[in-house]
């Protein structure tokens, strides 16, 4: 099979910004706030994309890009249905892999930890902020099972429309939230050349301790 274009010919010169030790906040959290409020304000598509890798019982990885929805000291927020193939990957094994990608501003930001659900009022209050659309498309997707056609997931919503048509549409005892409370940080800034800045943080018992990667 063709393609129209050289693959391995493809590359891009990062040269827009600089990232070291000393201009990095000591608080990874911090630092990340800085990072998102660049993003937010420099009008980037979809800043609050990232990837969510997980892996099941037998160790088999599998990743999926997800909305950040929320963070703070405690840790990075998400919602999802609890039984779809992500939720059931951390119910079996509660580590996971989260992945900022920001080309425009020549930046990745790579957070690993571990993730448990969200408390029941707290999936509440962002269910209810939700559109009715979504809502009623959380209740018609038996998310990562198979279905027959989309003839199917359309009638199973249309049948949510009708039965929620008069009152409130509740969340489902199957959705909700996840926090990953993070025990890793990488920051990673596209440099000339491919000598990239990469700055990393780890949790320790005294604290984070801040290190540079080779690129």
């Amino acid at each position: 099979m063709k393609v129209n274009r050289e693959l391995a010919s493809l590359r891009r010169e990062y040269a827009l910004k600089t990232l070291s030790r000393s201009s990095a906040d000591r608080d990874p959290l911090a630092q990340f706030a800085s990072w998102m409020n660049e993003a937010l304000a420099a009008e980037i598509s979809e800043p609050t994309a990232m990837t969510l890798s997980t892996a099941d019982e037998e160790c088999r990885p599998s990743a999926r890009v997800i909305l950040l929805k929320g963070f703070d000291e405690k840790g990075f927020v998400f919602f999802t249905n609890y039984e779809s193939k992500k939720g059931s990957d951390l119910a079996l094994n509660p580590n996971a892999f989260l992945h900022f990608f920001w080309p425009d501003l020549e930046r990745q930001i790579a957070i690993t930890g571990t993730v448990e659900k969200t408390s029941r009022e707290e999936s509440e209050e962002y269910f209810v902020s939700r559109p009715s659309q979504s809502k009623l498309a959380a209740w018609a997707s038996k998310q990562s099972s198979i279905i027959e056609s989309r003839e199917v997931l359309e009638k199973r919503f249309d049948e949510a429309r009708v039965y929620y048509a008069d009152g409130e549409i509740p969340l489902p005892t199957f959705w909700g939230g996840f926090r990953l409370t993070p025990s890793s940080f990488e920051f990673w800034q596209g440099r000339t050349s491919r000598l990239h800045d990469r700055i990393c943080y780890e949790r320790g018992a005294d604290g984070w301790k801040i290190f540079r990667r080779s690129p």
